[in-house]
C-alpha cells in the first residue's frame, strides 16, 4: 500500500516537473532573437527618448554636467565629424578660435573657463580627445563625451 502510494507521488512529481519543462521551452521559443536590430520606438525606449538626427551614421553621446548628471544621447547624421552632428542637432554651442570650434554649451548647460573657470572637455571612448570636436572623423562603434572640468 506505502509503495503504491509512493509511485503515485513519484508519478505526480514526474508530471509537474514536464509540464514546466515544457512551459518554459514554449516561452522560450517565442521567435524573437537579442542580435536583431532595434526599432526605432525600441531605441528611444532604451536611451530615454534621446534620439536626435536623421542620416545613415550614428554614434552614442553623452553629456556630463558639473553635478556628474549623465545624459545619454544617440546621434543620426550624415555629417563628416562630431562637431558638425552635435551642431546639426543643436547640442553644442561654441565660437570658432584658432585653435577650432571653442565649445561653450552642450545641451543647453554653459560652462565658460573665462567666466566660470570650468570648461567642457570631449572625450572619445573615455579618454580624453587628442582632437577637437570639429576635427574628429565619426568612427563607427565610437562613443563621445563631453564633460565639465
Amino acid at each position: 500500500m506505502k509503495m503504491r502510494n509512493n509511485k503515485k507521488l513519484l508519478s505526480f512529481i514526474l508530471c509537474m516537473v514536464l509540464i514546466v519543462a515544457a512551459a518554459l521551452f514554449t516561452n522560450g521559443c517565442n521567435g524573437s532573437t537579442n542580435n536583431a536590430e532595434p526599432s526605432a520606438t525600441e531605441a528611444e525606449n532604451v536611451n530615454g527618448g534621446n534620439v536626435l538626427g536623421e542620416g545613415n551614421k550614428q554614434f552614442a553621446f553623452t553629456v556630463t554636467d558639473k553635478d556628474g548628471d549623465e545624459t545619454a544621447f544617440e546621434i543620426h547624421t550624415d555629417k563628416e565629424t562630431v562637431g558638425e552632428a552635435l551642431l546639426e542637432v543643436g547640442l553644442i554651442e561654441g565660437e570658432d578660435s584658432e585653435y577650432g570650434l571653442y565649445v561653450k554649451s552642450v545641451n543647453g548647460i554653459s560652462a565658460d573657463y573665462d567666466k566660470d573657470g570650468v570648461y567642457w572637455a570631449f572625450y572619445v571612448n573615455g579618454e580624453y580627445a587628442q582632437s577637437g570636436v570639429d576635427s574628429t572623423t565619426i568612427t563607427e562603434g565610437d562613443t563621445y563625451s563631453f564633460k565639465v572640468e
